[in-house]
């Protein structure tokens, strides 16, 4: 268990902070970059979470939102402890697993047999709910492409990759569900405006 006596260090100070492991790297490096893009996505479901909380009729989405935002801290922590070449058994680092990604698929997949199939693109609104749940999910794709690319030059958990991948579609089918399950959708007409 985590336990915080002090807010501020000033090891900040200078531009740098810490990873897991104790290593000290620059602020505007990528993992951090990374890091910051996943918090930003949890304080997003956060308030679309003041749309859910308390409402019977979005029980079941306040519920997976919680769980969510509970896996994008293990996603945070998975991101601060850089993979060293050998793991240590006897010291196992916290990582986001397959069946977290799992989860998510299955509730993609429930929650897609009560939407009507789109015959278009869906614009980013409908209720208040579904405008921050289409909020968070763009922001997930940035944190997506920022551990794509991180992968790219260090190694990092494969299963987190897959599981921003997964998270983004399934904050999409969850807009739409909150969206009336559907009927509030708006939905794009192409060239509607020239």
């Amino acid at each position: 268990m985590v336990r915080l006596t002090r807010i501020y260090t000033r090891g900040g100070d200078r531009g740098e902070t810490s990873l897991a492991d104790g290593s000290r790297v620059k602020k505007y490096a990528l993992r951090i970059e990374a890091i910051g893009t996943v918090d930003e996505a949890n304080a997003a479901i956060g308030v679309a979470r003041l749309y859910t909380t308390g409402r019977h009729a979005l029980a079941g989405i306040d519920n997976m939102l919680a769980r969510v935002q509970n896996d994008l801290f293990d996603l945070g922590a998975d991101l601060a402890t850089p993979e060293p070449e050998q793991q240590d058994p006897g010291r196992p680092a916290l990582r986001v697993t397959a069946q977290q990604v799992e989860r998510l698929e299955h509730e993609i997949d429930v929650s897609n047999t009560e939407l009507e199939p789109l015959d278009s693109f869906v614009l980013p609104g409908g209720t208040e709910v579904g405008a921050m749940l289409h909020l968070a999910r763009t922001v997930v794709r940035r944190a997506e492409r920022l551990m794509v690319a991180l992968a790219d030059e260090e190694r990092v958990n494969p299963e987190a990759i897959k599981y921003l991948n997964r998270l983004s579609d399934h904050l999409f089918v969850l807009a739409r569900t909150s969206n009336d399950r559907g009927r509030s959708d708006v939905l794009w007409h192409p060239g509607a405006h020239r």
